[in-house]
């Protein structure tokens, strides 16, 4: 397990959390946020879909559940 983020807000409306990114993922990795295991269906960047995100970027990714500010990303 590999730590690639940190969540720093969750979009409640549009159930999205935002992920300031330190490590490499890409569309269809599964990740960890807390409890909350899922597979990446879609990423975006300032309204952009993206197939990966790199270290630096900071992403939007759809979550089925909530997730809080502070958690830490995880890539399985």
């Amino acid at each position: 397990m590999e730590e690639v983020g940190e969540v720093f807000t969750y979009f409640s409306r549009v159930g999205v959390a935002g992920i300031n990114v330190t490590g490499n993922f890409k569309t269809g990795d599964k990740i960890k946020i807390g409890d909350l295991e899922f597979v990446i269906e879609s990423m975006e960047i300032e309204r952009k879909k993206v197939e990966e995100a790199k270290p630096g970027d900071s992403v939007g990714i759809k979550t089925p559940e909530k997730v809080k500010k502070g958690e830490k990303v995880y890539k399985l």
